[in-house]
């Protein structure tokens, strides 16, 4: 297992090290790849992945990102990187229409943070968005970003959604993400184009994510929140793998991929591994934790590619780590703990 990253730089280099699965995709991958919302909280790392990757295997590949770019420094860690960066409003169709016509597409552009009052702009972003991107992308391979969200609430008696779970959505952020499946789907029955959606919920950064929500409170005295009381979660760097290494399952029909740990992690259970680790007490919001949250069955993804490369239990560690020695955040919760649809 690897030591805990000391600084930015070194979870990037972590976050960024390519799975080995991965080098060797990309010595059989036909044309280039380019990210579609690549400045989010996972792009800017799955391309320094994608990068390495095909510099490891020795292949030409070009690797692009696609973004506003409207945060500093964004563009120039890219590079800096080798990843081509092209600046794109994903909501302008006529930007759309001007992109080249790359053959392998990750597309990562959402929006779920801010939805509750500000619905409109959630739906544009994940509803019309992809309509732009599946017309002009008709000939490509697509991956596209989506969420467990679009499940319904289990409990842990029951398990997790598997891909033949329907989708019953609450709430107009976890909706606006079913329309972004259906858009594409619908592009799909009209060009034949080859695609996969790839379901994700919890990518752990460090800076970032369901460990992060549960260790923060911990470290600082605060009750944790156990509103719902289990989720899944990987590391990111495994689930950026998974996201490269699934644009060798698109086809048509498309393909539907859960991404997640294969375990079910419990909120109290967790948070008291974290309160050992740091030596704080640890208290609760709640007396007996919620029973129902988004939970999601991962045998599909772990069949295919195997399991992650990094296991909740080092996760944990990783994380209490990175928090008591003043590791960064991003300030941006998961708000994993909520299950009423209102994000």
């Amino acid at each position: 297992m690897p030591d805990c990253p000391k600084n930015e730089a070194e979870l990037d280099e972590l976050l960024s090290r390519p799975a080995p699965a991965l080098t060797e995709m990309m010595k059989r991958l036909d044309g280039d790849i380019a990210i579609l919302g690549v400045a989010g909280k996972m792009g800017v790392t799955m391309a320094m992945q994608a990068k390495r990757a095909a510099e490891t295997a020795g292949v030409g590949k070009r690797i692009i990102g696609v973004a506003r770019f409207s945060k500093d420094g964004e563009r120039e860690k890219l590079e800096r990187a080798g990843v081509e960066t092209v600046k794109c409003d994903l909501l302008d169709q006529n930007q759309v229409n001007a992109l080249p016509p790359w053959s392998n597409i990750i597309f990562m552009a959402g929006r779920k943070f801010g939805t509750e009052g500000d619905e409109a702009r959630t739906w544009a972003m994940n509803a019309l968005a992809p309509a732009y991107v599946a017309e002009h992308f008709k000939d490509s391979r697509i991956v596209f970003f989506s969420t467990g969200c679009v499940y319904p609430l289990r409990s842990r008696k029951e398990g997790g959604c598997t891909e033949k779970t329907a989708p019953s959505p609450i709430g107009e952020y976890s909706q606006s993400c079913l329309a972004r499946e259906r858009i594409f789907e619908y592009f799909q029955l009209k060009h034949g184009t080859k695609m996969v959606i790839f379901r994700l919920n919890y990518a752990i950064d460090l800076r970032y994510g369901v460990l992060h929500d549960i260790c923060r409170p911990v470290w600082e005295g605060r009750p944790v929140d156990n509103t719902v009381g289990a989720f899944n979660a990987i590391w990111q760097g495994d689930a950026n793998a998974y996201a490269l290494l699934s644009l060798e399952l698109a086809q048509c029909p498309r393909e539907i991929l859960n991404v997640t740990g294969p375990e079910t992690a419990d909120t109290v259970a967790v948070a008291r591994e974290m309160g050992r680790l740091l030596g704080k007490e640890v208290t609760f919001t709640r007396e007996t934790s919620g029973d129902l949250g988004y939970l999601s069955d991962a045998s599909k993804m772990c069949g295919l590619f195997g399991k992650p490369r990094i296991p909740l239990a080092e996760l944990i560690r990783m994380q209490a780590q990175w928090i008591s020695s003043g590791g960064v955040s991003i300030g941006k919760p998961t708000h994993f703990e909520v299950n009423n649809g209102k994000f």
